[in-house]
């Protein structure tokens, strides 16, 4: 009798032994998989991240060189016009395209940006169908809300 008993003993100890080390098994591999899920998380938040930061810039580089086309259309405005001058046609396109990149702007950046990418747009479009009274310059009339929107978006993209 008591040598059945060490062998329940025995037997008891071992499989308390299976059983601990089934349990530490399976924490160290559930540690490891949540582990691993979250490197993956970070990867891709950090992915996503990037990808949307280089949406942006593709935007604000659209909309800084199209807009730099407006300026040249505001610099070469000629006194008399209608809707058959070449310098129209090419202006027309140059506009409506800042108009596109300006709305882009507000669906991809804070209102802020927006905003100053708005006040710019609008002198823009001012300068360019209305022209400005005599003695004015362009480049100083567009100088402050492109300054603006310039350190705006800059503020964004950190």
């Amino acid at each position: 009798m008591a040598a059945m008993s060490g062998q329940v003993w025995v037997s008891l100890i071992s499989l308390g032994g299976v059983v601990l080390g089934g349990m530490l098994s399976y924490l160290v591999q559930y540690r490891t998989q949540s582990t691993a899920e979250r490197a993956e998380q970070r990867r891709q938040l950090s992915a996503l991240s990037e990808a949307r930061r280089s949406e942006r810039l593709a935007l604000l580089e659209r909309f800084i060189e199209v807009a730099a086309e407006a300026e040249r259309s505001a610099f070469s405005r000629p006194s008399e016009w209608d809707d058959t001058h070449a310098w129209y046609l090419t202006t027309q396109g140059v506009m409506n395209r800042l108009w596109v990149a300006e709305r882009l702007i507000r669906i991809q950046f804070p209102l802020s940006v927006h905003d100053a990418a708005r006040a710019y747009f609008l002198d823009l479009n001012r300068t360019v169908w209305e022209g400005l009274p005599d003695g004015e310059s362009v480049r100083d009339y567009l100088e402050d809300n492109r300054l603006a929107f310039l350190d705006a978006a800059r503020a964004v993209m950190g």
